[in-house]
């Protein structure tokens, strides 16, 4: 597709730190699990602390990335996280109107929220009221990641460690809508997460095309050309991810 617009915005790189039982780990996102005889399939998992990997991404001025705690245990890590660059990172998993100023205070420039605005499948308007009152839009990420429940068909957002399918479609109206509520979008694309199988190419360009909003995708990226490919099928305006195929995480 064309790009049409006089300010051409740039596809940035931006860092993750994903941590599993308080340690840093790539894993596929497709394999977690409530069960605790189902471990998740691990790609990586790193000897480096997480307040190491946020210094090195301080180090480096690379500036938006994300902390995730994937379950719990993983409290003391991710404040070692924030603390090590602070106002550098944004922080999700968990994450509520209870606890999010703590990780506001403690360092992180924006929280992250996807399973607490969702209740039995749908969008919770009350609860994303709340959550909006509690740290106000310009501090709120919402993570729309999703999965197609059939091929070739629409992408669903899922909530509780990306194992429930919500109702919400991944498209316009839903940016749109959702645009009023948050500073900016986060993506998953659950069905490559840690596959290193290639991007999402339809996720991206809709999200491209449709998003109000600064939008980050995650998801199967392999290398830099598929930062450039993100770049192209988004006209520039998506940033990426790139967790298992980064040579820090045990990857190429």
């Amino acid at each position: 597709g064309q790009c049409y617009s006089r300010v051409i915005p740039m596809t940035r790189f931006r860092p993750c730190i994903d941590l599993h039982a308080g340690v840093v780990k790539q894993i596929v996102g497709s394999t977690l699990s409530d069960d605790p005889d189902r471990p998740p399939v691990e790609n990586f998992v790193a000897k480096r602390s997480p307040a190491e990997f946020a210094a090195l991404y301080a180090q480096a001025q690379l500036e938006g990335g994300h902390v995730i705690m994937l379950g719990p245990g993983n409290e003391a890590s991710a404040l070692a996280a924030l603390a090590a660059y602070p106002g550098g990172l944004q922080i999700g998993g968990g994450i509520n109107p209870q606890n999010a100023t703590r990780y506001l205070d403690a360092g992180a420039s924006h929280v992250i929220v996807t399973s607490y605005v969702f209740r039995d499948g749908r969008l919770d308007e009350e609860r994303l009221a709340e959550m909006v009152k509690a740290v106000g839009p310009r501090r709120l990420v919402l993570d729309l990641s999703c999965r197609r429940r059939a091929p070739g068909g629409p992408f669903y957002v899922v909530t509780d460690r990306w194992q429930k399918f919500t109702d919400l479609t991944v498209d316009g109206t839903t940016l749109r809508r959702l645009a009023a509520s948050c500073a900016e979008f986060l993506v998953h694309a659950v069905d490559v997460e840690g596959k290193q199988s290639g991007v999402e190419r339809e996720l991206v360009e809709v999200l491209g095309r449709e998003s109000p909003l600064p939008v980050t995708y995650a998801g199967g990226a392999r290398s830099l050309e598929d930062l450039d490919l993100v770049a192209q099928l988004s006209c520039g305006r998506v940033d990426v991810t790139v967790g298992s195929a980064l040579d820090i995480f045990g990857g190429g």
